[in-house]
């Protein structure tokens, strides 16, 4: 007969306090509590005898504030700020999560809150490894082939069981599907193409929790089960935050630090597409823009910029690019930066990629160097310097970040469990396994220390991933290679909104999609072959670009057609025209609320449940949102121009309870928790103001270099009056005061 084998106890049968921490210890782990302020409590559970002391870069906040009680009870004991109180179950460790009047705001599960399950972490051996080149649209990949392995150590899985309660939750970064509340989902919680993974949860209720793992992970809410796992740890760390949504992310910065302020020219318009291929074509677009009166204040080379066979050199070939710092000179001299594409990888045959090679700075049996490293991150940058950097280039496009996407390896789309095993084996193999998520951070964190040691002009990263705390290095990220549908333009809406949930504020996607035509392999999913032809892609663009124009970043970019405005023609390029020169006005409240950002730790695009988690009603809106702290945004993500329209172009808006609201452009007024059809013609997004609201605004220009003086709008008859903020818009004087807070009454 088989014989059961005891669990080891859960039950707490030591209580250690001290200065700055209190630890519980039971048979099962070991469970330490501080309080890094009286919002923030950072857990940390361990299955082992001792806490570890590896190193986790995300959060740069982990000291402990010695402001917190403990008090011991027969059944439980309770760990109190003046914020929040914890209740720990002595028979099982699990915690629950209080706010200062008492109301439950979080429970663990009180069973096995907690689990963890060693196992055996391998690396790729020394030497040759059997692999193949692949071609795909995301570059040439190598796969590995009956990999040779070497054991590195131990790890665990850990699953952390929560109970949620009457909330919406948001969060865990940038997912590919449309979604509002994650309630009742499965997400695989792991970096690709087309998602962005962060460790990061915020519910209505008015808390948050951050994981601090670089490990990929699943959330999962469902009938049976709700909880977190971590694919691979040596214990468990996460920090439980609250005092309201938007404190949240406040707590989120004080412990990841401060979204550094972008660039002022990065809040126009950028253009782009795949791909400019000569100094010429680049200069005649700059060119045609000033000409056709249409606002840019970036033009971007993507990618092959480099000689043939030289993938991810960084330099030029010079057949096609005779003087790159002459023609980013030019461009500077209409008001119009540069930004180039790089990548982590490089060719075989690359002068770059030997270097890399002999100092043994390249992940292993691949291209792409090795970001974990100190010494790779400033040969990387040393390497920019020489050439791109020298010449005046003003911002990065560090493309393909993740850097291993499996799923491109595929003609047929994989399923997402098989997808997250794929990954994990791949990037584990790659990299350290347990920070296999974490290679953007550690990515974008060198190019930025490095270009600051060397000059004071902000950092401006356009990057496809992001991992926890890397707002903390100018970067922006976007949402991958999509394929052109209004499906995909409705998930660019919830997409940035989940991102910005997680606590990173600058994103943007690909105005128009990156695939507008549909081909063979499962990611080339556009609907439109005839392009620019087909006055229903026109259509899509068109709101599309609108949506652009009110997210932090307003970029267009793709391929299969040209994605310059005047490929639009006749009233499609006139309703373009119209949101560039709406982009261009705003300029002054953008990069104002942008000031607040990294001032006040704010978040530009929010769910509307952000500010008004009162009402009930606004907790599952997905096509409305608040951009900045006056203006609710309602883009069109319907086609108004179909047969089932019947030529109605108009949209549903509801307005939240709390304040009255007025529509941007005629001033009419909408009482507060109501609903109105807006109108909706192809050459307007509808967007309210708050009431009592001052929107700084001034008359569009090509340029945010050129813009003219400003002038404040207001909305309502009472005013709490606004902060405009102010600074140089490209140096980093403003960390040391250089900046300027008018308020306007």
């Amino acid at each position: 007969m088989l014989t059961a084998t005891k669990p080891k106890s859960r039950r707490i049968t030591g209580v250690e306090k001290s200065d700055d921490s209190l630890v519980l210890v039971s048979e099962h782990e070991k469970i330490r509590l501080r309080a890094i302020d009286p919002c923030i409590i950072r857990i940390t559970a361990t299955p082992h005898k001792d806490f570890s002391d590896k190193e986790r870069p995300g959060v740069i906040n982990k000291s402990g504030s010695r402001e917190f009680t403990v008090t011991e009870g027969a059944d439980e004991i309770t760990f109190s700020t003046s914020a929040v109180e914890l209740k720990i179950s002595r028979e099982s460790g699990s915690i629950s999560y209080f706010d200062k009047d008492g109301g439950l705001l979080l429970e663990e599960s009180g069973g096995e809150t907690r689990c963890f399950e060693e196992f055996d972490t391998y690396k790729l051996a020394g030497g040759e490894q059997k692999t193949r080149i692949i071609e795909t649209a995301d570059g040439k990949k190598e796969v590995i082939e009956d990999a040779l392995k070497v054991p590195t150590g131990k790890s665990c899985h850990i699953r952390l069981k929560l109970e949620f309660g009457d909330e919406a939750l948001y969060g865990f970064g940038q997912h590919e599907k449309r979604m509002g509340s994650l309630r009742g989902k499965r997400l695989y919680i792991h970096q690709a193409n087309r998602r962005i993974a962060v460790p990061m949860l915020v519910s209505t209720k008015g808390y948050g929790i951050l994981i601090d793992t670089y490990s990929p992970l699943i959330f999962n809410d469902d009938d049976e089960d709700s909880y977190v796992y971590v694919e691979a740890d040596s214990e468990l760390e996460y920090y439980f935050m609250a005092g309201g949504m938007n404190q949240v992310i406040k707590d989120y910065r004080i412990l990841t630090g401060k979204a550094v302020m972008p660039p002022k020219w990065a809040f126009g318009y950028v253009q782009s597409q795949e791909r400019y291929e000569t100094q010429e074509e680049i200069l005649e677009t700059a060119k045609k823009s000033r000409e056709l009166g249409l606002g840019m204040d970036c033009i971007v080379l993507d990618w092959f910029s480099w000689g043939e066979n030289q993938w991810g050199q960084k330099s030029y070939d010079s057949s096609r690019f005779p003087d790159p710092a002459g023609m980013i000179k030019k461009l500077h001299d209409e008001h119009i930066h540069f930004m180039i594409s790089i990548w982590p990888a490089m060719g075989e045959e690359t002068e770059d990629r030997k270097e890399f090679a002999e100092r043994n700075l390249l992940l292993p049996a691949c291209s792409v160097y090795n970001a974990f490293e100190a010494k790779g991150r400033k040969l990387y940058w040393e390497q920019l310097e020489r050439t791109h950097f020298s010449y005046g280039t003003d911002a990065w496009w560090c493309d393909s970040s993740e850097p291993f996407t499996p799923e491109w390896n595929h003609r047929e789309r994989p399923e997402p469990a098989k997808l997250f095993e794929e990954y994990c084996s791949e990037a584990g193999l790659r990299m350290p396994y347990e920070y296999s998520n974490a290679y953007p951070l550690y990515h974008a964190m060198g190019i930025y220390e490095n270009q600051r040691a060397a000059s004071d002009k902000r950092v401006c990263n356009l990057t496809r991933s992001a991992y926890t705390g890397q707002q903390r290095y100018g970067t922006v990220m976007w949402s991958g290679d999509t394929g052109a549908s209004w499906d995909t333009l409705r998930a660019q809406v919830t997409g940035a909104l989940h991102f910005s949930a997680s606590g990173l504020p600058y994103w943007t996607t690909d105005i128009g999609a990156f695939f507008v035509k549909h081909g063979d392999q499962w990611y080339w999913d556009g609907e439109y072959d005839d392009t620019t032809d087909d006055e229903k892609y026109c259509e899509l663009f068109v709101r599309w670009y609108q949506l652009g124009c009110f997210l932090p970043v307003f970029r267009a970019h793709g391929t299969d057609c040209r994605r310059e405005p005047w490929n639009f023609r006749g009233r499609y390029y006139d309703a373009l025209l119209k949101a560039n020169r709406l982009r261009y006005s705003l300029i002054p409240y953008i990069y104002s609320e942008a000031g607040k950002v990294w001032l006040n730790d704010t978040s530009l695009v929010r769910f509307l449940s952000f500010d008004f988690a009162d009402d009930r009603r606004v907790w599952d809106i997905t096509d409305q949102y608040m951009f900045g702290e006056s203006l609710m945004v309602c883009p069109v993500l319907e086609p108004m121009e179909s047969d089932e329209t019947d030529g109605r172009s108009v949209r549903e808006v509801y307005f939240p309870a709390g304040c009255d609201w007025y529509d941007l452009f005629t001033g009419e007024k909408y009482e507060g928790k109501s609903t109105a059809f807006i109108s909706a013609d192809l050459d307007t997004i509808p967007v309210f103001v708050k009431s009592g609201s001052i929107i700084p605004m001034c008359e569009p220009a090509m340029s945010t270099e050129e813009l003219g003086d400003v002038t404040f709008k207001r909305f309502g008859d009472i005013f709490e009056g606004y902060l405009f903020y102010t600074d140089d818009g490209d140096s980093y004087a403003y960390e040391n005061g250089g900046y300027t807070l008018t308020e306007i009454k």
